[in-house]
């Protein structure tokens, strides 16, 4: 089960700089002239999760695998793009393929950076992409629907459904608000997802701030905050040149030099974790001498589900599922004594798992 965030943001923001401190590499080109980034540059991170290694040393573990969550760099947009303007026709269609939207936003100055209107102005940054991004769903839908009027005069209940739904995403960005903010039935969730409206996605501000006020933000930062509490939407401070300086040190001098900052963690981490949360997503284990590992299921995901995330044939003939919770796994020392102080249990297949679960599966072959 694979998600996919995509960074986006005007030319020039700290998209790619971000990008090479998120994946530890060079992959992504950081220069400072527009459309650097052409292809977008994939890359899978590891999510942080201390849990993981308190498990790994009470199963003398000899391998740890977190979790891995993929961010796609997406090439810079300006206005227009909708129209085609810059690598607009790119950019959408890259953007349409991923789970969720981080959205990075100037809120620096810098003398030596340009910035594609002139100013330094986040919310009217943000602004811009939003526009672009509905006028491209407001064309599409246009579209779309044109196609299913045949289907709909010929009865098509199929048709008539994704007609209706169109309609409503129609209705909201003719409002000047995104797809995101309509509310929908929890039996058109699939349906809905299935549109792939630009504007339906999850979106997390980034806030790209200067090395001073990566601890705090700053009153750039603050407004985007603010706008992002009017949308219903995350956001988050973040130094990209602070984190790309710390992917290029070990561990001992990344503390030191965090601490110097007057910060406790990366901005990355927090940025991480944000996106988990942002997906709605979860982590469940699986624990041996051999291996543990964290996996990454959506919040609500049944036992089959979880185990189809290892592989097909352990949700197609799954038995049940032995399950031992993270703090009583921990607090007793291990799956052993877990089981013998009745802390495991035996889930079936209507059974939710739950976040920190440690899991093992039973299933035919």
């Amino acid at each position: 089960m694979g998600f996919k965030t995509g960074i986006v943001g005007l030319p020039n923001v700290g998209k790619s700089t971000l990008f090479n401190a998120l994946t530890r590499t060079a992959a992504a080109q950081a220069a400072n002239f527009p459309f650097c980034t052409i292809e977008p540059n994939v890359g899978e991170v590891s999510v942080p999760d201390a849990r993981l290694g308190r498990l790994a040393d009470i199963a003398a573990s000899r391998q740890v695998i977190p979790a891995r969550l993929t961010f796609v760099d997406i090439a810079g947009l300006v206005k227009g793009a909708s129209k085609g303007e810059g690598l607009g026709n790119q950019f959408l269609a890259n953007i349409r393929e991923v789970d969720a939207i981080a959205h990075v936003l100037r809120c620096f100055e810098d003398d030596d950076v340009t910035h594609v209107e002139g100013r330094v102005d986040p919310v009217a940054d943000a602004e811009t992409i939003e526009t672009e991004l509905m006028l491209a769903d407001l064309e599409s839908i246009e579209r779309r629907l044109q196609n299913l009027l045949r289907k709909i005069k010929g009865g098509d209940k199929e048709a008539q459904a994704q007609a209706r739904l169109l309609e409503m995403a129609r209705a909201a960005l003719e409002e000047s608000r995104p797809a995101r903010s309509v509310a929908v039935d929890a039996e058109d969730a699939k349906a809905w997802r299935g549109l792939q409206l630009l504007t339906a996605k999850p979106v997390l501000y980034v806030c790209n701030v200067g090395e001073g006020c990566a601890a705090s933000g700053n009153a750039q930062s603050a407004r985007v905050a603010e706008m992002a509490g009017a949308e219903g939407a995350a956001a988050g401070v973040i130094s990209a040149a602070i984190e790309e300086e710390l992917a290029q040190l070990d561990d001992a001098e990344r503390g030191e030099f965090l601490s110097d900052l007057g910060l406790t963690e990366p901005g990355l981490d927090r940025l991480i974790a944000a996106g988990y949360r942002l997906l709605g997503l979860q982590t469940y284990f699986t624990v041996g001498p051999k291996e543990a590992r964290a996996w990454t299921i959506a919040a609500g995901t049944t036992a089959p589900q979880a185990a189809g995330v290892i592989h097909g044939d352990f949700e197609r003939g799954f038995i049940r599922a032995e399950t031992i919770g993270y703090d009583d796994f921990v607090a007793l020392g291990g799956e052993q004594p877990a089981k013998e102080a009745g802390k495991m249990r035996a889930e079936g297949k209507a059974y939710v798992v739950r976040d920190g679960d440690v899991l093992h599966f039973l299933f035919n072959t």
